[in-house]
């Protein structure tokens, strides 16, 4: 049996066994694959503010997370190299980004978009 590697998920506090020589899809959507995730991911690629950066309670208000699954998540994500993270101290304020990492992501999530509109039924 091949050793597995742990990833938490926080944001629904369960374990995911990721095997080292598991499929890439397998592995890229253990990754980024849970609901929050992908949530947060989206609203950062599509944010259009100079710099691409969003404070941490606009989060809130573009994904409807509470505030402890925002901050495990986004906390995930940087674990991930997938978001970076800026914080200034006066007045404190905390901003977050997507990392060079995460950014490559824009393209897939542009094909799922194209997918779904095509495959999935919009009432479902």
């Amino acid at each position: 049996m091949a050793p597995t590697s742990s990833i938490h998920d926080s944001a629904e506090d369960s374990t995911v066994a990721a095997t080292p020589d598991a499929c890439p899809v397998v592995r890229a959507v253990e990754q980024v694959g849970v609901r929050w995730r992908l949530l947060v991911l989206h609203d950062l690629q599509n944010d259009v503010t100079p710099g691409g950066e969003k404070r941490f309670n606009e989060l809130e208000r573009s994904t409807d997370a509470s505030s402890r699954t925002r901050s495990r998540v986004l906390d995930d994500l940087g674990e991930a190299g997938l978001v970076d993270r800026r914080v200034e101290e006066r007045p404190l304020a905390t901003y977050d980004s997507l990392s060079e990492k995460g950014r490559a992501l824009c393209p897939v999530f542009a094909e799922l978009e194209r997918w779904a509109d095509e495959w999935l039924d919009r009432d479902e």
